[in-house]
């Protein structure tokens, strides 16, 4: 089972979005900012994650795209791949290729699963 995200993240495999107990909700955060997604270790309730909603403002803006072009995903638009979807898959490869220098094995095989299948998730 999965829940993809419109870029591509799987909701299911993601330790943010799993994290329950103040314990994981505090080594997602150290996590982020050793792989650069935070530019500090943030508090729990920052980092806790309750998914994707279309309030929450999208990092690559691809819920006011997607609203904009009328689709539910990105996948069904005509633009697609479109510029936003290309910069951010490269964005997501440079974060990938921190994450193997950074991450022990199993931290970087549950954020490979989660972030680092954009491409193939967004073609389903």
């Amino acid at each position: 089972m999965e829940k993809i995200t419109l870029c591509g993240d799987n909701c299911l495999e993601c330790p943010r979005y799993l994290a329950k107990t103040e314990q994981e909700l505090e080594k997602t955060a150290e996590l982020w900012y050793r792989i650069g997604w935070r530019d500090r270790i943030v508090s729990s309730e920052e980092i806790r994650c309750q998914g994707c909603s279309s309030h929450k403002q999208c990092t690559y803006h691809l819920v006011e795209c997607t609203k904009e072009h009328n689709v539910e995903k990105c996948n069904q638009c005509v633009q697609f791949p479109c510029e936003k979807i290309k910069d951010m898959l490269k964005r997501s490869s440079a974060y990938e290729q921190k994450a193997k220098e950074v991450c022990t094995a199993e931290e970087y095989r549950m954020l490979q699963a989660s972030f680092f299948n954009k491409e193939e998730n967004l073609k389903k």
